[in-house]
C-alpha cells in the first residue's frame, strides 16, 4: 500500500485494541462516530467507509478505501452515496475530505456533489453540504 505511505501508512492493530475499536466505531450512539464494511454484489469484502469527527477541519471527516484491485468498478461510488446517506440520517450536516491531490478518487467525490474548499500543493480539502 505505498499510497498510504504519505498518510501514515498501514497501522499495527493488536487483539487488545479490537473491542475499544468496535465499541467506538460502530456502537457509538453519538453519531460522531461511523464505519461500515464495503461489500460487493456477493457478499465478499472490498473496501470499508467511516466517518468522525476532526477538529482540524471543523467537522466530520469521510473515509472511503476500496482494495486497488477492485477500483473502478462502482464500490467507491456507491460506498460514498451510502455514507454520505447515513452522516445525514445521523444528524451530520456535512462532510468533509482530505484527499492527495494527486489520487483519482478526487473526481468520485466531486461527481457526488463534494466541492473544493481548499488546495495545497499535496492537498485538496472537500466538502459537501447533506
Amino acid at each position: 500500500m505505498s499510497y498510504n505511505r504519505d498518510w501514515g501508512g498501514t497501522l499495527l492493530f493488536p487483539e487488545d485494541a479490537w473491542e475499544p475499536w468496535y465499541a467506538r466505531w460502530v456502537g457509538d450512539g453519538t453519531g460522531r462516530h461511523f464505519y461500515r464494511y464495503v461489500l460487493n454484489e456477493t457478499g465478499d469484502f472490498v473496501g470499508e467507509v467511516a466517518y468522525h469527527y476532526n477538529e482540524t477541519l471543523g467537522g466530520y471527516a469521510a473515509n472511503v478505501i476500496v482494495y486497488a484491485t477492485l477500483r473502478g468498478r462502482g464500490y467507491g461510488a456507491a460506498a460514498l452515496e451510502a455514507l454520505c446517506a447515513a452522516a445525514k440520517e445521523n444528524g451530520v450536516s456535512s462532510l468533509y475530505d482530505d484527499i492527495a491531490a494527486d489520487n483519482p478518487a478526487i473526481t468520485m467525490f466531486l461527481r457526488r456533489g463534494f466541492a473544493e474548499q481548499s488546495r495545497t500543493d499535496g492537498v485538496i480539502i472537500l466538502k459537501k453540504d447533506l
